[in-house]
């Protein structure tokens, strides 16, 4: 007996084909079931994050997630970024970024530092030449600045105890040649968070670059980057979206767009933005944006660490490099009585979260942080060292 298949060949690679394409289609399915598992695992990490930070009924603010993981960005809103408006909180709301907005200077630092224009053991009286009238200031140098290891006071105030009001440029300029070094307060020698520091870094880059810094910072790097949503001041045409803010307690402060603060000349001030722009930011740290190379070796540099305040905590340029267990993450936080921010990634991971809050004194860090634990599915509990709001102690 024998069998003939030449008569059944197309048969049979048909049915085998049809196999095929089931098998193929079952295993898409299934790739996309486990994807948007993954997608929904996210949201509900999330949502129950925030929890504690959502306004309750009657209260004003809400908050704005972004979440990079995979390659990919996803965003999360909660709440009203108006309640008087009745506007919702989107990925295209406008923040005030308070003390996230430091990165932007020091990214644009270690960018001029890898471009050979400048270097971190300049003296920042050699750009800011009013300076070289002083005394102990001409001792400090750009990478100080930069790292908060300069020795100048968060605050000018809590120098010049007497003064009132805000700082015009002269007053910061007195105020500057003034200064003397003491305990704790030395040049390069201790991790003291300062405003003023960073403030004066940016003055430094202006003079470096005979730029304005809002247009040093569009030009080298917000621009490249497309970050249209990004600036200060915030121009007219962006003030449609910027969210009212709130206090603590959910009451409105101030209007949508203004800046606050110590100081008082052009380019002193916050720096605004949206989470989707900031998203864009945290894939360029994450070095995961093709054909921006440059920017993503400058930001690179700027997360290696300059000053080590603990064994679990180290600066770089203005980065805080936090340790717990062997779950490494790099961030920065902010915020003022009516916005409260945070920006942080695990680079070994490539995981990265963006929080705004448009209400004061919300717990953005230790969420950020919980966030990215959770994640990564890393069982260490989160660090809190720099976690208090640097603009607000």
């Amino acid at each position: 007996m024998w069998l003939d298949f030449d008569g059944d060949k197309s048969t049979l690679a048909t049915m085998i084909q049809k196999d095929i394409v089931i098998a193929t289609v079952i295993g898409l399915l299934l790739v996309a079931g486990a994807a948007r598992a993954q997608e929904l695992n996210v949201e509900q990490i999330v949502k129950q994050k925030v929890q504690p930070i959502l306004p309750k009924t009657g209260e004003g603010g809400g908050v704005a997630v972004a979440v990079r993981m995979g390659g990919k960005t996803s965003f999360f809103n909660y709440g009203m970024a108006s309640n008087a408006q009745r506007r919702p909180v989107t990925a295209d709301s406008i923040f005030n970024l308070g003390s996230v907005g430091k990165v932007f200077a020091t990214t644009l630092l270690a960018q001029g530092v890898k471009n050979g224009e400048l270097s971190l053991d300049d003296p920042v009286a050699k750009y800011v030449t009013e300076l070289q009238r002083g005394g102990d200031i001409r001792r400090v140098t750009l990478g100080q600045l930069g790292s908060h290891s300069s020795g100048l006071p968060d605050r000018p105030q809590q120098y010049e105890t007497w003064h009132k009001g805000r700082y015009t440029w002269p007053d910061f300029v007195r105020f500057l040649n003034s200064w003397k070094a003491g305990p704790n307060h030395e040049p390069g020698q201790q991790y003291l968070y300062s405003d003023a520091a960073m403030v004066l870094l940016r003055v430094a880059l202006e003079r470096r670059f005979n730029t304005r810094f809002a247009a040093l910072m569009h030009q080298r790097l917000t621009g490249p980057l497309g970050m249209t949503s990004t600036a200060l001041p915030l121009p007219r045409d962006l003030l449609g979206r910027a969210v009212q803010g709130y206090s603590p307690m959910g009451k409105p402060i101030g209007r949508p767009g203004e800046e606050g603060g110590t100081f008082q000349w052009l380019g002193s001030g916050q720096i605004y933005s949206s989470s989707r722009d900031m998203a864009t930011f945290l894939a360029a740290n994450l070095g995961e944006l093709p054909g921006h190379g440059p920017i993503e070796n400058a930001m690179a540099f700027a997360h290696q660490g300059v000053f080590t305040v603990s064994p679990r905590l180290r600066i770089g340029l203005a980065w805080q490099i936090v340790s717990a267990g062997n779950f490494t993450i790099i961030d920065k936080n902010g915020g003022l009585n009516n916005t409260s921010t945070y920006i942080g990634f695990a680079p070994r991971q490539k995981l990265g979260v963006i929080i705004l809050v448009n209400r004061g004194k919300q717990h953005a860090t230790g969420i950020g942080r919980q966030i990215l634990h959770a994640l990564a599915q890393d069982q260490s509990e989160p660090s809190t060292e720099g976690e208090s709001d640097p603009d607000n102690d």
